[in-house]
């Protein structure tokens, strides 16, 4: 490693790639906690409770609540590379979703005094998912690259906009649950067969965006979504993430319309599943695609 490179590149679990992926690019991470039936877990992208498991529990009336990382979690796990002699860059979970950037920050904060001469760069992804997994991915290119620490902090900072977070639920039974969709309305919802469609606005928070009866219109639409807003419309060369709570079928289907319509994407569409802490939030049923674009601007 040369010394323009000599620092680790780190994010929360919560980007959704897997364990195999985060290994390959040489991306750490740190496991955020959830708790099903008042049983603390690592949220360790399915290592512990398979993703299948974990969600069919959730159907089966399973109460799932989460925790995030702590100030103490997190001066434990960055001390150990700075020992090491190592920068950090460490992207956190949308702070429009979550508290942790605050949690990073403070230990961040608690460390510079120990260690004055290593650099401890927070930035928030404002993304979720294998969104903020694609973030991190690219971030992996730059470094692998020869950037320096502070060149791929300022291109997380410019660039994370210009990442593309959409959503789609087929089950409202957790987003009524979690209160982001009332019971009346998610009702009605079902009766109808209402799918929302919902992106992240430019502050990180999760927006729902139209309500489209059946789950093939959604599908059509969210395609549509990324055909508006990809970099190059339908000639974008860039990556395409999905990532899908216990509905893999539903996220090939997305996936083939997307590689129908975008010839030039680098690959094919990789398809991870929703972490067990997101998951606890959005339930089994949902579908999210991830892509390059233009700045999220609302």
């Amino acid at each position: 490693m040369s010394d323009s490179t000599n620092f680790v590149l780190s994010c929360c679990s919560t980007a959704d790639l897997t364990n195999e992926h985060f290994k390959a690019r040489d991306i750490y991470y740190i496991c955020f906690h959830y708790f099903l039936d008042g049983k603390e877990y690592p949220d360790d992208l399915g290592q512990t409770i398979p993703f299948h498991e974990f969600y069919q529990a959730m159907a089966n009336g399973a109460e799932t609540k989460t925790s995030q990382i702590s100030i103490g979690e997190f001066v434990s796990y960055f001390r150990a590379f700075l020992e090491q002699g190592k920068d950090i860059l460490h992207v956190t979970l949308s702070t429009g979703i979550s508290g942790v950037y605050n949690s990073a920050s403070s230990a961040a904060a608690l460390l510079k005094e120990e260690f004055p001469d290593r650099k401890i760069y927070i930035v928030d992804s404002l993304g979720a998912s294998s969104g903020y997994g694609l973030l991190m991915d690219k971030l992996a290119d730059l470094r692998d690259q020869g950037k320096s620490i502070d060149e791929v902090r300022t291109f997380a900072e410019e660039k994370r906009l210009n990442l593309h977070h959409w959503f789609f639920s087929t089950d409202l039974t957790f987003y009524i649950k979690g209160g982001r969709v009332t019971k009346t309305a998610g009702f009605v919802g079902t009766v109808l067969k209402i799918c929302p469609l919902l992106n992240m606005d430019d502050l990180g928070r999760l927006i729902p965006r139209y309500k489209i009866r059946t789950k093939q219109a959604v599908i059509k639409t969210i395609v549509e979504k990324m055909k508006e807003h990809a970099e190059n419309g339908t000639d974008y060369s860039g990556k395409c993430y999905i990532s899908n709570s216990d509905c893999y079928e539903d996220a090939r289907a997305v996936a083939d319309l997307v590689e129908k319509n975008f010839p030039k994407l680098n690959g094919k569409v990789e398809i991870y599943s929703v972490g067990n802490l997101i998951g606890s939030h959005t339930g089994p049923g949902t579908v999210a695609l991830f892509f390059w674009g233009d700045e999220r601007v609302r």
